[in-house]
């Protein structure tokens, strides 16, 4: 009888630890039991394959049960680049929240941002040990991963070449899937290469001598790094799944300043990238407070943002967008609400 019952009662806890998830928190089986009109599906695009730390974000809402608390069943795609043109499709084709830019916006998608990821850019601009400034490049090979030319790469490697009066044709460009950006540079392939903090530790640990030339922050620090968007007809058709799709992602950032020992272990699975360098970006990228804490749009930085894509030539001039049709303010005025209001952590607030 005392066997019987043992064995019943670690079957009790197994299945109770198996609806509520990790840490206790809700699962999609509490998700279900506890939403009356089931759980809604939304797709997440995630800018990068594999995504870098700043963008695991919904990762670690998913993982967290943040999703399931609002009643969301996310499915969470990656693509290769914010800028390309899958992923403009996807927001277009409507029921998709993704990375969501101004240029986009000029050349006729329709839809707005709703939510900032991160406000700021977070990547620095790495070279090989024997450049020593940006007029150094000239001639050099340097990365235009995810999305060739236009793409993310190529467009700060061009602000970095501008310092040095040099331009584009000044240096040879090298088109690759996202994931050949470190071993490029590790390898000598590449001198010169945007990368994120986590791959910067990695670089110079592989490859002794590997600096940064520049953060790009300081290079452009009124730039918009990762705003995130959908489309008019999915923000209009449903706006209580948009509020509540970015109460869960606000919340999981919070969580991310608040519990490093819960959010490393999944940001080191959602990016494949070792401990030692996800923690690293971790520490650099909370710092800095470059996760938002509210998901806060400022529209000086929205329009010098497009005042310098108007100036590089990706907005024609007559296509100046008003900020209200860049950014859709209320869907996250509604979720803070859902939240408890704007909080500040660690003197972050944006």
């Amino acid at each position: 009888m005392f066997k019987r019952s043992a064995i019943i009662v670690s079957l009790l806890f197994v299945l109770t630890a198996a609806i509520a998830g990790p840490g206790g928190t809700p699962s999609l089986a509490q998700a279900q039991q506890s939403c009356p009109g089931g759980l809604r599906k939304v797709t997440i695009g995630i800018s990068v394959a594999p995504p870098n730390v700043i963008h695991t974000a919904p990762y670690v809402a998913k993982a967290l049960g943040l999703f399931a608390k609002h009643c969301i069943d996310p499915n969470i795609v990656e693509f290769e680049g914010g800028a390309t043109g899958t992923i403009v499709a996807a927001i277009s084709q409507g029921g998709t929240v993704a990375n969501l830019t101004d240029v986009a916006i000029a050349h006729g998608l329709k839809a707005r941002e709703v939510w900032m990821l991160a406000p700021k850019l977070v990547q620095f601009y790495a070279v090989s040990p024997d450049i020593k400034s940006a007029a150094d490049l000239k001639g050099k090979r340097l990365s235009a991963a995810g999305g060739g030319v236009g793409g993310l790469q190529w467009l700060m490697a061009r602000e970095v070449l501008k310092t040095a009066n040099l331009s584009v044709n000044d240096v040879q460009f090298i088109s690759q899937g996202t994931a050949g950006r470190l071993p490029g540079l590790v390898a000598g392939q590449l001198e010169g290469v945007m990368l994120h903090p986590e791959d910067f530790y990695l670089a110079q640990k592989q490859r002794p001598g590997v600096h940064a030339l520049v953060t790009l922050d300081k290079l452009l620090p009124k730039e918009v790094f990762t705003a995130y968007g959908a489309s008019d007809d999915t923000i209009s058709k449903d706006p209580t799944l948009i509020r509540d799709t970015i109460a869960a992602l606000i919340e999981a950032n919070r969580e991310i300043y608040r519990q490093k020992d819960k959010v490393i272990p999944i940001m080191v699975q959602a990016s494949g990238k070792p401990r030692d360098a996800v923690e690293f970006a971790y520490d650099y990228e909370t710092k800095n407070c470059m996760w938002s804490v509210n998901g806060s749009f400022d529209q000086s930085r929205a329009m010098w943002t497009q005042d310098d894509d108007i100036a590089n030539g990706y907005i024609d001039k007559d296509k100046r967008l008003p900020y209200n049709q860049i950014v859709d303010a209320k869907p996250l005025q509604d979720a803070l609400k859902l939240v408890g209001g704007p909080v500040t952590i660690n003197g972050c607030k944006d």
